[in-house]
């Protein structure tokens, strides 16, 4: 435990951060997951619209900085790829 007053609070807001950046890499991974459920289902309207969350969600991880820019492109190319090849 740290006895420095900005030790103290760094410790504080470093907690804060990791309680966003966990809930964003979450909700990012859940969309992706649902987003691929529909695309095994082959429903084409809700793998459309989880598709558009799904890239909302990337997109928030990536300016947030817990997603690299290449990733997040490469996640995005390869969830529309899959939507594209239900046809």
């Amino acid at each position: 435990m740290p006895n420095i007053k900005s030790a103290k609070k760094r410790m504080r807001s470093n907690e804060k951060k990791k309680q966003v950046n966990s809930f964003v890499a979450g909700s990012m991974k859940t969309a992706i997951k649902k987003f691929e459920k529909e695309v095994k289902a082959g429903n084409k309207e809700e793998a459309t619209k989880n598709l558009n969350i799904a890239i909302q969600r990337i997109d928030k991880a990536m300016s947030s900085g817990l997603v690299h820019k290449n990733k997040a492109a490469r996640l995005k190319s390869r969830l529309t790829k899959s939507k594209n090849a239900m046809q």
